[in-house]
């Protein structure tokens, strides 16, 4: 589904720079998950399990393309 975009965004702006704002942008939203559980009490297996999921539906969606 994002697959041409990312492709596109990674043609712009080279591998290394690339993989450097996807890097920061799984960071960032590893932080949010991470920030929920503690609020709302979820224990770090199973934040962790959240992390996977969101990493696979990434995948699924054609965001790490």
């Amino acid at each position: 589904m994002f697959a041409p975009l990312v492709i596109l965004v990674r043609n712009y702006l080279g591998d290394k720079e690339f993989n450097k704002l996807r890097g920061q942008a799984i960071a960032l939203h590893s932080k949010v998950i991470t920030n929920f559980c503690n609020r709302v009490g979820i224990d770090s297996k199973q934040r962790q399990n959240m992390i996977r999921l969101a990493r696979d539906n990434g995948k699924r969606l054609g965001l790490l393309a």
